[in-house]
């Protein structure tokens, strides 16, 4: 079973920095696209950064110049550092993953979430 594990919330001044991280357990032939959503209060779900199997990289424009994604050379974990957080930041984070399993299927990996609250 393929699961992916959260941290790093938490509350955070307007301004600061919070990092989150997501790691992939279980068993997987390979990881393909990973990425961080956010679902704010009353507001649908939406894609913050999304990084590809080749390194591609996409953000949604709120965030460019404030969080960047990563991840190491293995491909997992993949981290989200959140610089100059604003109020507007504040949401429940959520990592996706899209890996190709052991029985060769994709599958659509989610999560459980970890809240980020950004206020003074």
């Amino acid at each position: 079973q393929v699961q992916l594990v959260e941290s790093g919330g938490g509350l955070v001044q307007p301004g600061g920095s919070l990092r989150l991280s997501c790691a992939l357990s279980g068993s997987w032939r390979t990881i393909n696209d990973m990425g961080w959503y956010r679902q704010a209060p009353g507001k649908e779900r939406e894609l913050v950064a999304r990084i590809t199997s080749g390194g591609t990289i996409t953000y949604v424009d709120l965030v460019k110049g404030r969080f960047t994604i990563f991840r190491t050379s293995a491909k997992n974990p993949v981290y989200l550092q959140m610089n100059n957080l604003k109020p507007e930041d504040t949401a429940v984070y959520y990592c996706n993953a899209e890996v190709m399993t052991l029985q060769w299927r994709y599958l659509e990996v989610w999560g459980q979430g970890t809240l980020v609250t950004v206020s003074s």
